[in-house]
């Protein structure tokens, strides 16, 4: 098949969950033999210039994994890169008239309803309900918003991740969607080496919060309930803002408080692997997930994870691990201070993490269960 995928921030990049997504069934799509295309923001890599690599740099299209990456015109400015990226992406995509376009997250989504005209095949993958996320303004909530309404009535079939977001899709729009979850593989645990180079971090010494620094995120009170807590372990923030500095300002501000707290930036590569591999426990406190990688990540690593209740988290972790009610800092203290003062019961949900979500959640499956649905084999 000849497929083409719009709507990420760039591959090979893990700038957010929905490129790890993209990469992954991009080049496992390649690999099984179909024409893949993603289609690049151009761009600064949102944590940083300094984090730029030819998913950034590059003007002129180029191959990665099998998948022909090419860039588009993007302006690079907060709320609209996603608007002219996809339009911009769209375009070119009608030209080349492949089989299907997969379009990912409700934003990019808007231009859809023009592939939709021409008469191409449009599926779309609702990360999460975006327009809920506190860092849009009103606008930008309306636009996605509307991208999400043109997914629910344009696209020839609409994935989503969770069961939540499945039941709010019927019950709004009477839309009915596929649910295919996002897959992960058995992680390798590495020793610690770099992390306790730059920050003295050792094996089972601190928790963990790893991803975007974003108010959803729930970071910021983390790092206030931490505080509060009488413990030699440290809390490590580890991730980049995005269109959210203000919000990252607040937490490191709240950071500076406290000389256990140690906020890395975003890391990547074999800092991000130690990190994963070294934590005493991972720590989710989202108010607003689609369904959260890191925490798929976290567990194929073997961690055991403290998440909120949302049905997007506690649907992946099910008795596997520990939730906390949604913002509720007092739950959030007694579920933390108690995985703190008890080794053993952290020790068991470490031994079965891997195994758990590893046979739960298969990127082959979700490859298999994509492409049936790219052609319309797809069960209901």
């Amino acid at each position: 098949m000849r497929i083409a995928f719009i709507g990420h921030k760039r591959i090979p990049s893990r700038e957010g969950g929905i490129e790890i997504v993209v990469d992954e069934l991009a080049t496992r799509m390649a690999a099984a033999g179909n024409q893949v295309v993603a289609y690049n923001r151009k761009g600064h890599n949102v944590a940083g210039a300094e984090f730029d690599n030819e998913s950034n740099t590059s003007d002129a299209p180029y191959i990665y994994r099998g998948v022909r990456v090419v860039p588009v015109r993007t302006i690079d400015a907060k709320g609209l890169a996603a608007l002219s990226s996809s339009f911009f992406a769209t375009l070119k995509v009608i030209k080349a008239r492949p089989d299907v376009i997969h379009y990912h997250a409700e934003g990019p989504c808007v231009p859809l309803r023009l592939a939709h005209w021409f008469g191409i095949r449009t599926v779309a993958t609702i990360h999460g309900l975006d327009w809920q996320r506190a860092k849009w303004g009103r606008f930008a909530s309306a636009y996605l918003k509307f991208g999400e309404r043109t997914a629910a009535k344009c696209a020839d079939e609409v994935i989503v991740l969770s069961r939540n977001v499945q039941r709010y899709f019927r019950e709004t729009y009477g839309r009915e969607t596929r649910f295919i979850p996002n897959g992960i593989e058995r992680a390798k645990a590495v020793p610690a080496g770099e992390i306790t180079r730059k920050w003295g971090l050792r094996k089972d010494g601190y928790v963990l919060f790893l991803g975007r620094i974003v108010p959803e995120k729930g970071v910021k009170y983390l790092v206030d309930v931490f505080r509060g807590i009488d413990t030699d372990l440290k809390l490590v923030i580890a991730g980049g803002s995005s269109d959210s500095s203000e919000y990252y300002q607040s937490v490191k501000d709240a950071a500076a408080l406290d000389d256990r707290v140690v906020m890395t930036g975003f890391v990547e590569g074999e800092t991000l692997a130690e990190l994963y591999s070294n934590a005493y426990v991972y720590v989710l406190p989202s108010d607003l997930e689609g369904m959260p990688m890191s925490l798929l990540e976290a567990m194929s690593y073997g961690n055991c994870c403290l998440t909120s209740d949302i049905p997007e988290c506690a649907e992946v972790v099910g008795d596997h691990a520990v939730t906390f009610r949604k913002g509720d800092l007092d739950d959030l203290k007694a579920k933390l201070s108690g995985l703190l003062a008890d080794p053993s019961r952290v020790a068991e949900f470490k031994a079965g993490a891997a195994d758990y979500i590893t046979a739960k959640y298969s990127w082959d499956d979700v490859v298999k269960r994509t492409l049936e649905l790219y052609r319309g084999e797809e069960e209901k």
